[in-house]
């Protein structure tokens, strides 16, 4: 794979090449996720509706919302009567949690806690566990009791899994407010690749410095980042 083929894979927006009857041909590991929600059909009619009416690209601005995901536009380019290809672009966004603590927050090296988690529950697990981090990612405060507890739980609630795949990635266009001041979002998503409940799932801590959210197959922990 080489940079450029590396850098569509890991872009933070779904990017998608479908055949003339609509199977997909390429997706990246975003559009993987957002294929776990939405029905392939549905995006492929998505693009067939903003493609350009002759050869070429085209990028049309939207307001769109499906299920947990925001765009705000698509690009779709069309050279030939065998494939197309679709690049939605996920919007902006500002996450505020005025109740988010730094309490018992400390400098930690968060692919070590998640490392240790892994180690952890493999033990016990069947699982193949997938491992997907942004090595540019410093140490920064997290409460590391609080945040493994959440990991586990997270694992726990996926335990028929065959195959775990966590990310640790930093979150493009997106940000925590706490104090008045806008974070970077450093997010743990672990998605599962076998249909699992996230029903039972529930996680509170009344001094939680993280936010965690649940979508079907895929449990989401957002950190702000905080480095001093």
């Amino acid at each position: 794979m080489n940079f450029y083929e590396e850098w569509v894979e890991i872009d933070l927006n779904p990017i998608i090449s479908f055949s003339s009857n609509g199977k997909i041909t390429y997706s990246n590991q975003e559009a993987q996720f957002l294929l776990s929600r939405i029905k392939q059909k549905e995006l492929f009619d998505l693009t067939l509706k903003h493609a350009p009416k002759t050869f070429g690209i085209e990028t049309t601005y939207f307001d769109l919302s499906l299920k947990n995901y925001s765009f705000y536009a698509i690009t779709v380019k069309y050279e030939n009567e065998d494939e197309i290809h679709m690049k939605l672009y996920k919007s902006a966004m500002v996450k505020k949690d005025s109740e988010l603590s730094t309490k018992n927050t400390n400098i930690t090296n968060i692919f070590t806690l998640v490392d240790l988690a892994i180690s952890t529950k493999k033990i016990k697990s069947n699982a193949k566990f997938i491992k997907n981090y942004d090595p540019s990612i410093p140490e920064f405060k997290i409460n590391a009791s609080e945040f493994i507890k959440a990991l586990n739980l997270i694992y726990d609630n996926f335990q028929e899994s065959e195959m775990l795949t966590t990310s640790v990635i930093l979150k493009i266009g997106e940000y925590i407010r706490l104090e008045g001041k806008k974070h970077s979002i450093i997010s743990v998503e672990v998605f599962s690749s076998t249909k699992c409940s996230t029903e039972k799932f529930n996680y509170k801590d009344e001094n939680a410095s993280f936010i965690v959210t649940k979508d079907e197959d895929k449990i989401t922990i957002d950190l702000p980042l905080i480095s001093e």
